[in-house]
């Protein structure tokens, strides 16, 4: 199974909801806590251009997006393929 990592801030209820899934589906991941900003914010701004919100979401080298991404990836079979690979 690839790396999972996902970006999110502390009382975030999209970061809740999209961990939430991943730990249905018995996802091992790697948290990285934003909310104080620092170094891993910048990390996440350059790993996911454009994106300012959290979570964000890698699996591999594949940036996932955003909990509805997750949401919309899982509905449509393509987060299955992404774990499988």
């Amino acid at each position: 199974m690839p790396k999972v990592e996902i970006y999110t801030k502390f009382f975030c209820p999209y970061c809740t909801r999209a961990k939430a899934l991943l730990k249905s589906k018995g996802v091992a991941f790697e948290e990285h806590d934003i909310s104080m900003g620092g170094e891993r914010r910048t990390e996440m701004l350059a790993r996911a251009p454009g994106r300012t919100t959290v979570p964000q979401i890698f699996i591999g080298d594949t940036h996932v997006g955003g909990s509805d991404d997750l949401a919309a990836a899982d509905r449509s079979g393509q987060l299955d393929a992404l774990l499988a690979a």
